[in-house]
């Protein structure tokens, strides 16, 4: 795994088709997808399993009760997660 901080994240996140309003507190690459702020791992392993033709994954913003930001983890399957299109639509993903 390789972290890096980058200053100029929003140039990063459109190289890799992420639109502004997708947009999150960080990105990662997982096996080929652009998994953005912070997406349950249950979404990640559905996206893994299925492999839709999809740019990745993302909760936009900054909820506070998401993975990783405190809150009750029995809320965490409760996040509103979105599939990021190649056109850079928004679609719910359900998992």
């Amino acid at each position: 795994m390789t972290v890096e901080d980058d200053p100029d994240r929003r140039s990063r996140r459109q190289e890799l088709g992420i639109p502004d309003a997708a947009a999150s507190c960080h990105t990662a690459l997982v096996a080929g997808y652009a998994i953005e702020g912070h997406v349950p791992i249950q979404a990640i392993e559905r996206l893994l399993a299925d492999r839709p033709d999809v740019v990745g994954l993302t909760v936009p913003g900054m909820p506070g009760d998401s993975p990783g930001m405190g809150g009750d983890e029995s809320t965490w399957s409760t996040q509103d997660v979105f599939a990021i299109g190649r056109d850079g639509a928004l679609t719910a993903f359900g998992y």
